[in-house]
């Protein structure tokens, strides 16, 4: 935390300063901004920043020059263009021109539109998110915070769009200097000068764009950075251009597809000179040479021409149908019911259309906690009150038993939920020991409670944990209603009694324990304490030992359920020795040197010979389902890493209850050094040691090597703090942390900033082959969001900025399992095979003009009529592959949950790869050969039935083309997993098609219309009527899918994939196991979490905040059980920050009896 500046040093160079003055009459300021660099003043006019943020990608302006750029970063998109240039040369191209731009226009155009709509629908969701924040607040306010200076009011529970100082009063004159706009959330440095006195301006005088004004109706604030200035824009970081890794791949083999088009070409252009050399001069008198074209200058042409005929090894056509296949997979998405949050709302929503299958390749998830694994809501579910544990859920004949009736009380929360009867039945038997129990709860806490209309409680606790625990006594007849800096109001069983406040011993990360010391209305003096088990039980008076002893098996049980639990305990004080104690109390809060060191001995000697009261067990509600999905991406090896900026204990917290941290690991690694030596010497654990000097080797372009997994022997988790990763990602540290954590199953990072969590990110993209997937429902996780290669934003109580970030988005963590292990695992597989059988058939499309050049005299000409070479993609292949890419599935959603494992080959790039496309290459070769040579052979000196001649090149490229046409579709069908009626449809259509086309093309009436363009009249009547031309396309389609059989049987057989087993599994999956509810115990407790930071204690007992009396109860406390008509009134129930009905009201039920326990 920053400190003020010193009155008399002037302020440093780059700082702002603010200057206002005071109008009578309006709200708003005049400006003057003084830059202390060159003293220039400008007016609120011409420094009017606004507090505008942009998180689209593109304006009116950059759009086209920048969207092309990115287009044309797909190399194949720039080949295409050097193409189109070299069609309008007549020596060399065979081609008409437009052949080659009309679908490069078409593709340049379709994804630009598409990229358009994305970032529209990304603008449009943020002026709509801050439309709703503008409809919360003032609309006059809200336009006031559009400038850089203004004096703004600020509304309870709405949020802060600029980053602003709370000001107490109007300032008559004023001048605010302060640091320049940064990305430290942690610290502020500044000074305020207002009647010729400064104030020192910190970190807790300061609010952030996106805190909520909370504990007062109003306040006046003003605004000091605003836009992309405010500390939480610092650390959102760029919006960047994701590709896939696909994409990134493709790009690698379009370089090798280039270089063996040109070796192609050169083969040919060879080919060329040999044959114009040797036998061109034979063909002159029919095929005359133009002046000035030798057997050289030939040669040259020819290798043009041919790079125009062999260009559909890069097909432009591709790049339409993955963009049409990333779009309907996105659809899918969408419309996903099963990613449907009924209770929002909210469906699932694929932001972006470019990532499908990115989402099939994820190695590292990166979480954050609050709001994404937990729902941030405590609820009071246990607890053990002198020797006997309360809470437990019993069955009567399977039902179960029903939750606590509170209408007795008329200032119960009616949201909150009990199952066990006892212990209302103990309180209604007036057990001394449960009211003293209740009473701690209701006095020992820093919370702040809210009642504009009587009855109707609400509590602002500084962490919801001391919400619930407030509650649960609210709802057992001990209701805090109201403090002052000096008293604490509650109403115990019906009667308002008033205690005086004499101290608080706040809570710390050291102390792990809060106490209150409060005299009663009868004057007695008691100190109330609670906390960690550990820091408690040290402090116990020796009476306790049994009951401590009982109380702690009951802590392990709770622990064991992966509930937070926490000890009461209470000490009366003599009035003679408080006095001297709250003497030296005051010496030491005043004292200008060690003041905490002093204050820490005055708590120890008074918190002890404790009387032990009890244990309580908060359940930190999980998200539906959390638990289980991170067992389920975890088989699919999957790696999750927390990263929040909770506390290191909190955060340990929902590790065990998420089972990522358990017991049985070998070692959970701690780190929490706050220098650089000793982080460096915690990180070196076994294993690890030889890290410290590893530095990857660099390769082509000065790129880091890539740091490879290693085999592990054990399990082992790692917690390191914020203080201690910032020396971690030192680079020359970083290393270490990153192989440390690689170790680890299970690394959780705590206290992070937003950038830390990118950083984070960061240092795996780059040292890591593997992609990354962050999640996160707040605006402290935009950062980690853009930097990581996927970003999910879950919409929940945190605002809409991490979904306004993201590339996809829904309600619930638990829908991360289906979003990867099904629509990604689909979406990645789907574009393999789509991508292999692509090649293939335009590889083997090609290779066939390749092995005609060598008898046309390396002519160039094509062996395939013209229109076949333009509707051979457009039409005939078309849509059977895309109907493959859009509906194909190896197994179903069920068996891809039950086999997590069907995963792990997207993670290894095993279905497509530059392994997978050489076989792709060499299988396109072969049937090439065959579609070729075959025919060639088989109408080499044949003749028809008639006895005419059947050998000329039109019979031939109508044979070599309805060869092709049926081969590749037989090929699609064995590439087939799943047969929908769309694909029967697109696949037997697909050869309906090929066939009434030729029949039609090559009859008389189209030649008749335009002779030039339909040469083949006749030829398709003429040969596909003999038998010898069937049969030649028979055994050259069975030739060419034979050895695919063959392979693929043979790898089934010795070699079986994942998929494979489990295909060749039963038909329909087993039925779920039915989890059996063990019980168990555990050694390990949660010690309690206050909050993030100190507790509230000097807050409460100071004069800085309002004071509200409270209000008189007039309802009469109804005895217990006795009434049952009550209406409840009452809110926040397992408490919540906003107040959300939680579960509906329980019904009214009967108290069963008690049997206490008694000290012996």
């Amino acid at each position: 935390m920053g400190s003020g500046s010193d009155p008399e040093h002037s302020p440093k160079e780059g700082e702002k300063q603010w200057r206002c003055r005071r109008s009578q009459r309006r709200l708003s300021r005049r400006m003057t901004i003084v830059m202390s660099a060159s003293r220039v003043r400008l007016s609120s006019r011409q420094a009017s920043s606004t507090n505008a943020i942009k998180t689209s990608k593109y304006n009116t302006f950059n759009f086209l020059p920048l969207n092309l750029f990115e287009q044309f970063q797909r190399i194949a998109n720039a080949y295409f263009l050097i193409l189109l240039l070299l069609q309008v040369i007549p020596a060399i191209s065979s081609l008409s021109w437009f052949t080659t731009v009309v679908p490069l226009v078409l593709v340049l155009s379709v994804t630009a539109a598409k990229d358009a709509t994305d970032d529209i629908v990304r603008l449009v969701s943020k002026r709509i998110h801050l439309l709703y924040s503008a409809h919360v607040r003032n609309t006059f306010c809200f336009e006031l915070a559009c400038r850089l200076g203004c004096l703004i009011l600020m509304m309870a529970h709405s949020p802060l769009l600029p980053d602003e100082p709370c000001v107490s009063s109007l300032l008559s004159e004023g001048e605010v200097s302060c640091e320049p706009p940064n990305n430290r959330l942690d610290r502020f440095t500044g000074t305020l000068t207002n009647a010729g006195q400064k104030y020192s301006l910190d970190n807790d005088k300061i609010l952030l764009r996106g805190c909520t004004l909370r504990n007062t109706e109003w306040c006046f604030g003003l605004v000091l950075f605003g836009g992309p200035e405010t500390k939480l824009m610092q650390n959102c970081g760029k919006t960047t251009f994701k590709r896939t890794s696909i994409d990134r791949l493709m790009n690698v083999l379009v370089l090798c597809i280039f270089g063996f088009l040109a070796f192609m070409c050169t083969i040919l252009a060879i080919g060329n000179r040999i044959w114009e050399q040797l036998w061109g001069s034979e063909f002159t008198a029919f095929l005359p040479r133009q002046g000035g074209v030798d057997a050289p200058f030939s040669g040259f042409l020819t290798f043009w021409s041919y790079v125009i005929i062999l260009n559909t090894v890069v097909p432009i056509s591709l790049y339409v149908s993955v963009e049409v296949i990333r779009l309907g997979n996105s659809f899918y998405i969408d419309w996903d019911r099963k990613m449907y949050h009924a209770h929002s709302d909210t469906p699932a929503k694929a932001r972006t259309t470019t990532l499908n299958e990115e989402l099939g390749q994820i190695k590292y998830v990166f979480s954050d906690k609050t709001g994404t694994l937990t729902q941030n809501i405590m609820t009071f579910n246990k607890c053990s009150i002198n020797g006997k544990s309360y809470g437990a859920i019993k069955r009567d004949l399977g039902k179960l038993q029903l939750t606590v009736d509170w209408s007795f009380n008329p200032l119960a929360d009616h949201h909150f939920s009990f199952h066990d009867h006892s212990l209302v039945e103990a309180l209604k038997l007036e057990s001394p020991e449960v009211q003293s129990f209740f009473r701690l709860l209701a006095l020992c806490h820093t919370v702040m409670a809210e009642e504009k209309i009587e009855g109707e409680l609400l509590y602002q606790a500084q962490s919801p944990d001391e919400g619930a625990l407030v509650t649960a006594a609210r709802n057992f007849g001990f209701v805090f209603r109201s403090r002052t800096p000096e008293s604490v109001t509650i109403v115990e069983m019906g009667e308002q009694h008033s205690y005086e406040l004499l101290a608080i011993l706040d809570f710390n990360n050291v102390r792990k324990r809060m106490s209150v010391i409060v005299r009663s209305p009868e004057g007695k003096l008691c100190l109330y304490c609670k906390g960690a088990d550990t820091m408690v039980y040290e402090r116990l008076h020796q009476s306790c030992t049994k009951l401590m002893d009982v109380t702690t098996e009951h802590l392990n049980e709770f622990a064991g359920e992966g509930l937070r639990t926490l000890a009461l305990a209470y000490k009366d004080l003599d009035e003679e020795y408080f006095s001297s104690w709250k003497q030296r109390h005051h010496e030491a809060s005043t004292a200008l040197e060690d003041r905490e060191d002093k204050l820490d001995v005055l708590y120890e000697e008074i918190e002890k010979d404790l009387m032990l009261l009890g244990a309580t067990a908060i359940e930190d509600k999980l998200q539906d389902g959390v638990p289980q999905t991170i067992e389920q991406l975890a088989k699919a090896d999957i790696k999750i890493w927390v990263l929040t900026g909770d506390k290191q204990e909190t955060a340990e917290n929902i590790g065990y209850s998420c089972n990522m941290l358990r017991e049985e690991m070998n070692d959970i690694f701690i780190v929490s050094a706050n220098n650089s030596d000793d982080v460096r010497q915690e990180l070196r654990s076994e294993g690890a040691e030889e890290a410290a000097n590893f530095m990857p080797e660099r390769t082509l372009g000065n790129k880091p090597k890539v740091v490879r997994d290693e085999e592990v022997n054990g399990d082992y988790g790692l917690v390191i703090n914020g203080h201690s990763l910032a020396y971690a990602l030192e680079r020359s540290m970083e290393l270490l942390f990153l192989r440390t954590a690689c170790l680890c199953k299970t690394v959780i990072c705590c206290r992070v900033t937003p950038l830390q969590k990118a950083q984070v990110v960061e240092l795996v993209k780059k040292y890591k082959q593997a992609v990354t997937l962050a999640i996160g429902d707040g605006a402290n996780d935009v950062s980690m969001i853009k930097a990581a290669h996927i970003g999910v934003g879950i919409s929940g109580q945190e605002g809409m900025q991490a979904v306004l970030s993201s590339d996809y988005s829904f309600a619930q963590f638990r829908f991360l399992e289906r979003l990867l292990l099904v629509h990604g695992r689909w979406s990645y597989l789907r574009m393999c095979k789509f991508l292999r059988y692509f090649f293939y058939k335009n590889f083997t499309f090609t290779f066939v003009h390749f092995w005609y050049g060598f008898f046309c005299g390396f002519s160039a000409q094509t062996v395939y009529d013209e229109w076949f070479i333009t509707l051979y993609n457009l039409v005939y292949t078309a849509l059977p592959v895309l109907g493959m890419s859009l509906f194909d599935q190896d197994v179903n959603d069920m068996w891809s949950f039950q086999h997590p494992q069907l995963y792990v080959p997207g993670q290894m790039n095993q279905y497509f790869s530059k392994t997978a496309f050489f076989k792709c290459a060499l299988h396109s070769i072969y049937s090439s050969v065959v579609l070729f040579f075959i025919p060639y052979a088989a109408m080499y000196d044949t003749v028809r039935d008639d006895g005419q001649d059947i050998a000329d090149y039109q019979s031939f490229a109508l044979l070599a083309q309805t060869c092709l046409v049926i081969t590749v579709c037989i090929q699609l069908c064995l590439d087939m997993s799943y047969w929908t009626a769309v694909n029967h449809f697109f696949v037997w259509g697909s050869l309906v098609m090929f066939f009434t086309v030729t029949f039609t093309m090559y009859s008389n009436g189209t030649y008749l219309i335009i002779p030039a363009s339909f040469p083949f009249i006749g030829t398709a009547r003429n040969s596909l009527n003999q038998p010898n031309v069937w049969l030649t396309i028979l055994l050259t389609s069975i030739l060419c899918v034979l050895p695919v059989v063959a392979y693929r049987f043979l790898l089934i057989q010795l070699r079986p994939t994942i998929n494979d087993k489990v295909r060749q599994a039963k038909a329909a999956p087993p039925p779920l196991a039915h989890r059996v509810r063990i019980r168990h115990t555990s050694t390990r407790r949660s010690g309690y979490a206050f909050s993030h930071a100190a507790g509230y204690g000097d807050l409460v007992t100071s004069n800085r905040f309002l004071r509200r009396p409270a209000v008189t109860l007039t309802t009469a406390f109804t005895p217990l059980g006795r009434t049952t008509g009550f209406s409840p009134t009452g809110r926040s129930a397992g408490y919540s920050p906003t107040g959300n009905a939680l579960n509906s009201r329980p019904q009214d039920v009967e108290v069963t009896s008690l049997q206490m326990y008694h000290r012996m």
